[in-house]
């Protein structure tokens, strides 16, 4: 069964999880829910360039329309400069299925 959603995972620097968020809804998500975890490897892969970067880290999980997830990624990736290293990163996944989608 063909849902036309997908899942659109960002994880950036817990400071940077409102702008995410405010970036995500200007660009058309439709909602959002998001937790907080902690990050560990890439810091100490970057050495002293690493620990300007949080452990503490926002994770966001949006479901959209399929065509308009790009448009939502792509709006949070520039607010956020995310081409950067140490900016965070993301995601999307075609969902299959959904339940209480609304």
């Amino acid at each position: 069964m063909e849902t036309g959603k997908e899942l659109l995972t960002i994880v950036v620097q817990r400071k940077d999880g409102d702008k995410a968020l405010e970036a995500a809804f200007k660009s058309g998500a439709p909602g959002a829910t998001y937790f907080y975890g902690r990050g560990k490897g890439v810091r100490e892969k970057l050495g002293i360039l690493g620990s300007f970067i949080e452990a503490e880290k926002m994770i966001i999980l949006i479901v959209a329309e399929a065509g308009k997830s790009k448009a939502v990624l792509d709006g949070v990736v520039d607010r956020l400069g995310m081409a950067k290293p140490g900016k965070g990163f993301a995601f999307i996944q075609k969902i299959d299925q959904v339940v209480g989608f609304y």
